[in-house]
């Protein structure tokens, strides 16, 4: 698997290239925000399957990654983009999802010390999945809760939609809550009734969907 890497910061630049690299990727660093577009623009053996970008980056320091990861996603529809910030930024991950393709992802930066769990989300958003940090999901939750479109669901099916909305399958999601997964497939169809979205056989789109709904 192939990963553009876009960080500035050299220490951390360089502890997830030797990560990536433990875990059989190739990785192209860059630390600039020009220098990333060209790089998750390149074709041939030297296309991307994955990019892992920054935020912030040069020469502006302020969205200059995000920015340069959705013009490359614009002129290349489902190109697989994993965040990482600092903070949570909820501008940030609704620009991500706007365009409903998946292959997204959006994390914290404390989240990448655990190896597996940062390995595992570049994994799935190169296979076209879905992963949003859980303090992602949860500030989406309290904006459209104070809207008062959540109000209505029970506390257990929040608790399946946070973990839906982190790309985690049925199955997952019961062994993460101890239930049945027929239970989850029930507090699923509740779920899409209660907020008004046509339940999808499709993992992906049954996430970005309930991310969509609750952005807006």
């Amino acid at each position: 698997m192939r990963v553009v890497l876009a960080e500035d910061l050299f220490l951390l630049r360089d502890g997830l290239i030797r990560t990536l690299r433990e875990h059989g990727c190739e990785v192209v660093a860059v630390d600039n925000g020009p220098s990333l577009l060209r790089a998750l623009l390149a074709e041939g053996d030297t296309a991307p399957d994955v990019a892992v970008v920054d935020v912030r980056l040069p020469p502006t320091f302020t969205d200059e990654g995000l920015q340069a990861a959705l013009e490359a996603r614009r002129r290349r529809p489902g190109l697989p983009v994993l965040i990482l910030s600092q903070y949570v930024e909820q501008l940030y991950a609704n620009e991500l999802l706007a365009g409903g393709e998946g292959a997204v992802g959006y994390l914290l930066k404390d989240r990448v010390t655990n190896t597996e769990q940062f390995i595992d989300a570049v994994r799935r958003v190169a296979a076209g999945g879905t992963v949003m940090d859980p303090q992602v999901i949860s500030k989406l939750l309290v904006r459209s809760d104070a809207r008062g479109t959540i109000g209505s669901l029970t506390q257990r099916e929040r608790d399946v939609l946070e973990l839906m909305a982190e790309g985690r399958s049925n199955a997952a999601i019961a062994g993460g809550l101890h239930i049945s997964e027929s239970a989850v497939a029930k507090h699923t169809a509740s779920i899409f009734t209660k907020l008004r979205i046509n339940p999808s056989a499709d993992d992906n789109r049954r996430v970005l969907a309930v991310l969509a709904y609750l952005k807006r």
